[in-house]
């Protein structure tokens, strides 16, 4: 039986989940179009659409297996479905977290200015910078996932079983936990790395315009102003995101948990619908595709009010 703060908790995941999947369905659904139109596939098109797609996978591995834990952790005793929980979990965390980093990258190359003759080398070829990032990518999974079956072998072996209900050695546990997001960490490290730099470099940027300003605030300084409130935005969900991941994670290994358990799944599930719609809101041709979505869906149900007897 769930208390009444677990039982609001995850209403609030619940509403996350759904509010997380129709925001990244319709990124990934815009771009799909306007790659359909325009008969083109461009870097951001690509970077985003993957983005959309690994969150929506995400989204609905991280519901089904908190619900599983919260509801019928026996559901994990076999063993078979916590395979599978594993496995996607390595894909799809470690794609999604790349695509974030593949954005923050994109943006930092276009947007920032710095003079140094790494960053002007980086600039000169962005597609050259992602693909090295993308073999990145593949290099960590080809270690991770022997290291995943060593791992889940290595716990049968001892009749061990990493689920919510039992208590588990917490240094081997830990240990095996930080093993299998290593590639996953320095990713994240790399994107908050640039988020930062950019920062850096739009606040600079802001400060000349303040100082040759001439009464008025100029559309630029503006635009900085909200590029800038948009980066702070996505470095505080992302961080967010991880701590929930941690308090999922340290949950495993604690007993009458489940009201932190269900908190950071909240936490966790923060991130990806938050993202989605500072992305839409951010970016002006997602924002007047949404407003004219809204538009629609209001004259529709106008219509609909007046067709009822």
């Amino acid at each position: 039986m769930l208390s009444v703060p677990e039982g609001l908790l995850i209403f609030v995941a619940v509403s996350e989940s759904i509010l997380g999947v129709l925001g990244n369905g319709f990124i990934g659904l815009a771009y799909c179009i306007e790659r359909v139109k325009n008969k083109k596939f461009s870097t951001i098109s690509f970077i985003l659409m993957g983005l959309a797609t690994s969150r929506i996978c995400l989204i609905g591995l991280i519901a089904t297996d908190g619900f599983v834990k919260i509801f019928s952790p026996e559901m994990y005793s076999s063993g078979y479905l916590i395979d599978c929980v594993t496995y996607s979990w390595v894909i799809l965390n470690s794609s999604s977290v790349f695509f974030a980093t593949s954005l923050s990258i994109f943006y930092f190359l276009k947007i920032a200015n710095f003079s140094h003759h790494i960053f002007l080398w980086l600039r000169s070829d962005i597609k050259r910078v992602l693909l090295l990032l993308m073999g990145c990518l593949l290099i960590s999974w080809l270690v991770t996932f022997p290291l995943t079956v060593k791992i889940i072998s290595d716990t049968r072996a001892k009749n061990r079983s990493i689920i919510f209900s039992v208590e588990v050695h917490k240094g081997e546990f830990f240990r095996n936990q930080i093993l299998l997001n290593l590639g996953t960490l320095l990713v994240f490290i790399l994107c908050l790395i640039t988020c930062i730099l950019l920062l850096i470099s739009l606040w600079r940027h802001n400060q000349r315009m303040l100082l040759n300003a001439t009464g008025f605030r100029d559309p630029s300084t503006e635009a900085h102003i909200k590029a800038m409130k948009v980066l702070i935005s996505f470095i505080i969900l992302f961080i967010l995101y991880f701590i929930g991941i941690i308090i999922e994670i340290s949950c495993t290994t604690m007993s009458e948990s489940k009201l932190l358990f269900i908190f950071g799944l909240t936490l966790t599930a923060l991130y990806p619908w938050g993202h989605s719609f500072i992305l839409i809101l951010g970016n002006n041709k997602l924002k007047q595709v949404f407003l004219r979505v809204l538009k629609q869906l209001n004259c529709w149900k106008k219509e609909k009010l007046l067709r009822t007897p």
